[in-house]
């Protein structure tokens, strides 16, 4: 038996942005918070949004205050801000950081408590408010999916909550919003997105569905990754990446990921490190250690990242789909190793003990000791 998980409305193309504010009245909200980060804002995104909801009739009040990896103590800020502003909806702007700050706050909203309190599956008992999410970048899908990650400040590890109640009730995707999108956040949000795609396709959970996905979402990104970095105004790039990331999160938004995500997450939470360049240093090293589990898979994979197969075995063609991982990384500049980014090994024994009890590990092909897990973090240093 599968589940399927998806907005009941999805909006992708040029100009989408535009319809947030009839999405709000459709959804019976006359005042949204608007949840984004000081960075959308000092490109003047946030009051571009912002032009659009008031010209639907509706009054909005904007919490920019998310940060990278958002914390508890982001959703807490924000949820204040709603409640004392008597916002009655959420919209969400920009990337991860900023559905994930949203989706913790409009968790608190419907459900009370601490944010803490609803870290695992199904753990929530009421809806959230309404929400859209209005996506800036094409990798997390988070704008799509049940998922919420949010940093407990207190142990510095990232907390996973999913629910189908977190999903938003519309997604917007406006390449548009992307053009100004900076090359290293194009290629580490492009590879997080080829990472949910890979670890979709491999996980225990897989069926047709989410293979069909996956399997599309690696052949745009095989295309359209490099033309996105190198040309950032190449609107086709971008809205096929917009395409290719709402793909793979449709895939992994009903399958689950794997280790990839489960050890990306405690740098992430850790050392504060960036979401997309961790899933991407370490993809390839987790495809090695997950080989043997998966080959058949692995070497469809290659395939569709553009890798003739045709006369080599399983077992070669799956080695060359990683080693084709190996070079995208390395054609968009994505730093090679866990060492340029501070993480040394003192650091692995902590973080190879928090990512076994991330949800994430539960549906990877392969399941990995302790020590396994350390020598993957250390390949990757």
């Amino acid at each position: 038996m599968s589940d399927f998980f998806i907005p009941p409305v999805n909006t992708i193309g040029s100009g989408a942005v535009k319809q947030v504010g009839d999405k709000l009245k459709s959804l019976g909200a006359k005042k949204p918070l608007l949840v984004t980060d000081k960075g959308i804002t000092a490109i003047g995104v946030t009051d571009q949004v912002v032009g659009y909801i008031k010209a639907a009739g509706l009054d909005v009040v904007v919490y920019d205050e998310t940060v990278p990896n958002p914390t508890d103590k982001n959703v807490v800020d924000g949820l204040a801000v709603f409640q004392k502003s008597g916002t009655d909806s959420i919209v969400s702007l920009g990337g991860g950081s900023s559905h994930d700050c949203a989706k913790g706050i409009g968790i608190l909203v419907g459900n009370g408590g601490n944010i803490r309190d609803y870290a695992g599956i199904d753990q929530l008992s009421k809806p959230m408010p309404p929400f859209v999410a209005i996506n800036t970048t094409a990798g997390t899908a988070s704008e799509m999916t049940r998922f919420a990650v949010i940093t407990n400040t207190e142990i510095h590890v990232k907390m996973v909550m999913a629910d189908w109640r977190v999903t938003p009730n519309f997604s917007i995707n406006d390449p548009d919003l992307m053009i100004g999108m900076p090359p290293a956040l194009t290629a580490a949000t492009g590879m997080d997105a080829l990472t949910h795609a890979v670890e979709a396709y491999v996980s225990i959970a897989a069926n047709p569905i989410t293979d069909a996905c996956a399997l599309m979402s690696i052949d745009l990104i095989a295309k359209y990754l490099r033309k996105a970095v190198a040309r950032g105004t190449d609107i086709e790039a971008r809205e096929q990446m917009a395409y290719a990331q709402f793909l793979a999160g449709m895939a992994f938004n009903s399958v689950g990921l794997g280790y990839v995500h489960a050890m990306a997450h405690q740098p992430g939470s850790f050392l504060n490190l960036p979401h997309g360049v961790c899933n991407a240093i370490l993809l390839p090293h987790v495809c090695t250690f997950n080989l043997n589990a998966a080959i058949e898979r692995f070497a469809t994979i290659a395939e569709h990242l553009g890798v003739k197969t045709c006369c080599l075995s399983a077992r070669d063609a799956a080695i060359a789909g990683i080693e084709a991982i190996k070079t995208l990384s390395a054609d968009v500049a994505i730093p090679a190793n866990l060492t340029v980014l501070g993480v040394k090994e003192s650091d692995l024994q902590i973080m190879a003990e928090n990512a076994q009890k991330d949800v994430c590990a539960l549906t990877n092909p392969r399941t990995a000791k302790l020590e396994e897990i350390i020598g993957i973090y250390k390949n990757a240093l």
